[in-house]
């Protein structure tokens, strides 16, 4: 079992602090994480990015020592601690440029006037922030108008909002899904499965509720995480949006030999979301990109777009 310090540590974590709690608490590995990003980025290498996230994301080891000698067990806790707040930080700084960059690169406080936010309000929103599938009718019409369109997802972020559905997505989405058992992991508020359950699909929501700081988890998101879900479920057919970035399930779900199709929703960016790594690493199934399909994720500044891991014949 973990140390005192470490479990604290561990549980303040599970609470998922904002970028700024982590600098606060752990400015020597901010500092260190600054230091590396800006030496990445200055060396224009991208793969860099990808060697140093799976760097962080590795197991810890003991060091090779005498035979028989016990490892320091409080410095392999400390180091594996170090690496998992630093991973944490890296995930969210590159989330949050990912964000600017949408934003036009906006920071600090910002609001939408009356007429941009009632236009966005009747464009995205059944009512406050419960979304709706989004008519890409209107969408094209009205999205270019607003000129305060930039500030939309530094605003919804916050409330666990990273993406909206057009409603031919969801169609799509129902069309490829058919009749099999879905399961929706790391669902957050349940929109996706939401949506899909009107369109006829028969999914069942679940999350691990990590971000319950930030999402408002309803009674039909069921609490499991994706092991457990997938063990409970037994599905056909899964779908995630927006899987965090080197998140450790989606090997899970790759893994399980009883998924046909598994629909991640997620950025071009491949360091914005997605594990990466086992998607290369995997070979049960045939990843595709339906670009028809991620034309429906919203807004199109999001670089979003739909993935499709189909099982390769035996």
């Amino acid at each position: 079992m973990p140390g005192k310090a470490t479990a604290e540590a561990l549980e303040w974590l599970r609470g998922n602090p904002s970028l700024a709690d982590l600098k606060a608490r752990y400015p020597k590995d901010w500092q260190a994480v600054s230091d590396e990003l800006a030496g990445i980025v200055g060396s224009g290498e991208p793969e860099r990015l990808q060697a140093y996230m799976a760097e962080l994301a590795a197991p810890v080891s003991a060091p090779a020592g005498r035979v028989g000698r016990r490892p320091d067990q409080g410095k392999l806790e400390a180091a594996a601690l170090g690496k998992m707040v630093r991973h944490r930080m890296v995930h969210l700084a590159l989330k949050n440029s990912v964000l600017a960059a949408a934003a036009g690169g906006k920071t600090g406080k910002v609001r939408f006037n009356w007429l941009n936010g009632f236009v966005a309000q009747k464009l995205l929103f059944a009512h406050d922030l419960v979304r709706k599938p989004v008519s890409m009718f209107w969408f094209r019409l009205v999205w270019p108008l607003l000129w305060q369109k930039a500030l939309l997802m530094p605003l919804v972020e916050a409330k666990g909002i990273y993406c909206f559905y057009s409603r031919p997505l969801v169609e799509g989405l129902a069309r490829l899904i058919g009749d099999r058992e879905c399961l929706e992991v790391a669902a957050g508020d349940g929109t996706l499965s939401r949506f899909l359950a009107d369109a006829g699909v028969r999914v069942t929501a679940t999350d691990d509720y990590s971000w319950k700081r930030t999402v408002d988890y309803p009674e039909s998101v069921l609490q499991l995480d994706a092991g457990h879900a997938l063990k409970r479920f037994r599905p056909s057919v899964v779908v995630c949006s927006w899987p965090p970035a080197n998140n450790p399930f989606e090997r899970l779900i790759l893994a399980d030999p009883g998924v046909e199709l598994y629909i991640v929703i997620g950025s071009r960016h491949t360091f914005a979301t997605g594990n990466w790594d086992d998607y290369r690493a995997q070979s049960g199934f045939e990843m595709v990109e339906d670009a028809e399909l991620g034309r429906g994720v919203l807004p199109p500044e999001l670089a979003g777009t739909v993935w499709l891991f189909r099982r390769r014949p035996i």
